[in-house]
């Protein structure tokens, strides 16, 4: 009896750990701006955020969102030049 997957099998395991490779690193990129972010704007954590806290966090955000997004399209820009 052979253990040998078939091809239907290995492409669709490979599909699968590419997915889950995508979501470890939304992840880490989701954890990563949850730290910079609080570590930047909250300077006494308290039971709920100050509205400068707030707008600190969402602009932190927004900027370290805005910087991903700008590295990733230099990269594909790069990768089609190649």
């Amino acid at each position: 009896m052979d253990a040998e997957p078939s091809d239907a099998q290995a492409r669709e395991l490979q599909t699968f750990m590419e997915t889950e490779n995508q979501k470890a690193i939304i992840q880490q990129a989701i954890s990563k701006l949850t730290e910079t972010c609080f570590d930047k704007c909250v300077t006494k954590p308290g039971n709920k955020l100050d509205s400068s806290e707030a707008n600190c966090i969402a602009n932190c955000a927004g900027r370290y969102l805005d910087s991903s997004v700008f590295i990733v399209n230099r990269m594909m820009a790069k990768r089609q030049q190649q």
